[in-house]
Formats: C-alpha cells, structure tokens, sequence
C-alpha cells in the first residue's frame, strides 16, 4: 500500500481528465487511467475530479469494490488523516449491532455454549470465508455444480460428516484439525455448522454445496441394515468419493408422500427389487451416486439406497437460484435393486422419512434463519450510509419501523433454534422423533414466514438496488429469490404448521375437554 501523503489543496489540482485524483475514506487515488474502464461512466468520475468522494462512493457502492482497485488505484493518504471505515478480516466476527447472534456478542452471555463451540465457530467461519464464499459466489454467477477440490476439504476437514450432526460417524474423527472431541459433538456444534456454512449468501451453491448428502446419508447411518454396505456408502460419502441425495418428491406427489408412484417390485427369487418411476425436483441429483428413494411397494412405502447404472437417468431442472444446485428430474428405468439396500424395514418406509425430516428440517431453519440475520445486517448498513432527502436513511422513523420489525423476528427465531437444540442434545433419536417433530415443523414454517417479510422490508429498503444482482443489493436480491426454496423444501409452511398443531392435539389432555 502506498505511504506517501499529499494535503487537500494538493488533490484539488487534480480535477481534470488529463490527471483525476479524488479521495475516499482519507486515502488518494488516482483515477486518470481509470475514467473509461469505470462500470459506471466517465461523467460520474468528472463530477467528483478533485474533491472528497466518500460519501458519494459509499452512497453507491460496497467496501469490497475499493477492496478490489486499492491496490491498482491508490497513490497514498491525506497528511494526518486514517482511514475510518473497518475493512472485513477473514473470520472476524461483525461489529454490526444484531449481525451476530446474542451467544457471540462480546457483553452477552448464554447458557448453551462453550468454549468448544466457540472454537467451531470461528474454524467454521475462516473455513467458509476462505474456501467456500469464493467458489460459491463464481458457481452462482456460472451455474456449475461444486468443485471436487472443495469435496475434498470438507472432507479432509471432516466439515461433511459433521454436517451429518451428532453420532457415532464423529467418534474417530479429527473434526477441523482436533479443535473439538467428536465424542462431544452436540446439535449446539451443529448449528453452528449449518449456520456458518451459509454465510457466502449463493443460495443455489448453498443447496449444491452437498446438501443433498446431509438430508440422505443421516437416514443411511440411521435405517441402513447391512453394516457391510452402510460402512462402504459412509466412507465414500464422507471421503468426497462419492455423492448422494434424498429423493422422493415426484410431479404427482410432493408433501403427499402417500401419493408416489414409483413403484419398486420383488423379482421372483427376492432378492431383488426392479424400480420405475420418476422423481422431481431432488436437489444435488444431477451429480449424485446414491438416491435414497421412496418406492411404492406391495404392502405399502419402502424406502432404497439406489446406486447410479444405466437405469437411472437425471435431466436438469431450472429454478428459482442458480444451477449449482444440480437440481434434477430423475428417471428409474428397471432398475435393479439388491434387497439389502432397503432403509429400516419393507412396507414400513414413513417411519424412515418421517423421523429423517427432524434433521432436515433443523438444518434448514438454522440457515434460513442466518441468512435472514444477514440481510438485518445488510440492511442497517446500508441504511446507515444511504443519503435521501438530506438525510441517512436510518434517519427517517419509517425505515427504523422496518428494520425493529426485522430484527425482532430474527433474535426470536434464534432463540427458539437454541431452545429446540438445547431439547435435541437432551434426547435421544427415537425421542427426538416422538416429541419434536411438531416443535421443529413449527420452527421451520414460522422461520420461513419470517423470512417473507424481512425479504420485503429489505427489498424496499434498497430500492432499485435490491431487485439487482450486482452491486450494493445483490445480497438482498438472492435472498428475495431464495428464500421460498426454505419454504417449500423439506416440508411446506402449511404442512409444517398443520403437523405443529396436529402433535399437540395427540396430547391433548382429556380432562381439559
């Protein structure tokens, strides 16, 4: 960075097209071969020619852009002046009020974490900035699925079999280099995990980033009968060889699970099953090796492990976000399925897809909920540097109104997520499936309603800015776009709500009738 300072009056000189120098945050740059590659014209950068240009910039732009041309275009300082504005370090936590939740704020205390989920954190967080944020933000502008390189930190890291939550699969494992036990592991770390892992705000590689493993190899490590295989799918899984996803949802049938049509038949010795059948919308499947599927069979719903051969075909299906995701249309053609791949037991299939979904459903509210704390942060900012009318825009009381209503839903949401961690690190998995299944679809449906209106608010908010996908609103644009795959995925609002109440009313005392 250059050291040399110049005074005020000197840079005022500098106020024509043959030499441009103007200054941002009390550093100098100098913009002269700069005017005709500038994304937004010469004419904004003669208005400035000269003259202090900070709040001009940052009334357009983010910090990262003068990230990006420091180093090209700075010449030095303004004499016994400091830059002002905090520039982001890998892994730091923000200093933005409500960006960060209650736990990691410096003058709050919480009774759930420890030092060990503290370590996590941070690891998590400078694994996600250094590693993660870059890939996504290139695969969501490009559409191309997950690098194997990023595969296979995650799973030399073993950031993949945590994103499993806690079991046995972590026992044996140095879990980011050792910084916590896998014996200790709790859904606290779990948490902390799906929460950090969202943060590059790309929500179609946030699906894409093996998502489809996390909702598919729980219900192998749980259901899987033959030990033999369910070790040899675990390590290939796990060691990025090999990837999987979850697929039931078909055209006919999404929440109705009752309703699939893909049939799976024994063949007459039986030892086999023959599969055919579609399936749609299954998130990771153009690239997956395994499909834990959902078949109809003779005496009910049976759920397989379905290896990729010649009678699978995927076909890609474009949504909403990007195709990172690999989302996919599946086909199973006579396929030819060892009995020893069933998931738990023949025609009793719900019980495996109904006690998977806890986790999912988790998972999903935690990053929806820390992609919402995101746009609060993104919004307060920005609000804080916008000028309208004169004024700051967190200056007029309206946009205050929106942003208490935002942040008030995000600290609730949080803290119910906690709250419902601290029951799940209390229970066991049958447990969990008996008496959380409500709570949890409750998280999750109201998380996600929650998230429809700090995507509005945030969206007025930035104006023109927030329906674009670059520049100051692009984070607020992905999430507007993004947010209803959290509502729909794993379970509708409307289901979800409806299973909350319908739990309940099975306890409901008779004595109170």
């Amino acid at each position: 960075m250059p050291s040399e300072t110049f005074s005020r009056a000197e840079v005022a000189k500098h106020n024509t097209e043959e030499s441009l120098w103007c200054i941002i945050d009390h550093r100098v740059y100098d913009l002269t071969d700069f005017v005709d590659a500038h994304p937004g014209g010469s004419v904004v950068l003669a208005q400035v020619a000269g003259q202090d240009a900070t709040a001009d910039f940052y009334n357009l732009h983010r910090q990262e852009v003068l990230e990006k041309y420091r180093d090209q275009l700075s010449i030095g300082t303004i004499e016994s002046e400091k830059p002002e504005v905090i520039e982001p370090q890998v892994g730091a936590l923000s200093p933005v009020p409500y960006a960060e939740p209650l736990w990691l704020r410096p003058q709050f205390k919480s009774p759930y974490f420890n030092d060990s989920h503290r370590r996590l954190q941070k690891a998590m967080r400078e694994f996600t900035d250094k590693y993660v944020t870059p890939e996504a933000q290139e695969k969501e502008r490009d559409g191309t699925y997950i690098s194997q390189e990023l595969i296979d930190r995650m799973a030399e890291t073993n950031i993949l079999a945590m994103r499993l939550g806690p079991g046995k699969h972590l026992h044996n494992r140095k879990l980011l280099g050792g910084i916590v036990d896998g014996k200790e592991f709790d859904y606290f770390h779990d948490m902390i995990v799906a929460q950090e892992s969202v943060r590059a705000s790309a929500r179609g590689f946030q699906d894409g980033n093996m998502a489809g493993m996390t909702i598919s190899l729980t219900a192998v490590q749980q259901w899987l009968q033959d030990p033999v295989l369910k070790e040899q799918v675990t390590e290939e899984v796990l060691s990025g060889k090999k990837k999987m996803c979850l697929a039931i949802t078909e055209a006919f049938a999404g929440s109705d699970v009752a309703g699939l049509k893909t049939t799976a038949e024994k063949t007459a010795d039986g030892k086999f099953y023959i599969v055919n059948g579609t399936k749609k919308w299954i998130t990771n499947g153009m690239f997956a090796d395994y499909f834990v599927t959902g078949c109809k069979t003779e005496k009910g719903f049976t759920v397989l492990l379905i290896p990729r051969d010649g009678g699978v075909d995927t076909k890609q299906i474009k949504t909403s976000y990007s195709t990172a995701a690999g989302t996919a249309f599946v086909q199973f053609e006579n396929v030819k399925v060892p009995v020893t791949n069933v998931l738990g037991q023949e025609h009793k299939g719900f019980a495996v897809i109904m006690s998977n979904f806890n986790h999912e459903r988790y998972y999903m509210a935690a990053g929806v909920i820390r992609n919402s704390a995101t746009i609060v942060e993104e919004c307060l900012k920005w609000c804080n540097q916008r000028i309208v009318f004169g004024k700051k825009l967190v200056e007029q009381p309206v946009m205050r109104q929106k942003l208490a209503h935002m942040i008030s839903l995000v600290e609730a949401h949080q803290s119910w997520l906690e709250s419902i961690a601290y029951q799940m690190s209390n229970m066991s998995y049958a447990d969990q499936a008996k008496h959380l299944a409500g709570p949890i679809g409750l998280l999750k449906s109201s998380a996600t309603r929650a998230a429809h209106d700090i995507a509005d608010h945030a969206v007025n908010i930035f104006g023109g800015r927030g329906l674009t996908q670059s520049g100051m609103g692009r984070v607020v644009e992905m999430f507007h776009r993004g947010y209803k795959f959290d509502a729909i995925l794993g379970g509708t609002e409307e289901i979800l709500a409806d299973l909350g109440v319908r739990q309940a009313m099975k306890n409901f005392p008779k004595a109170m009738l």
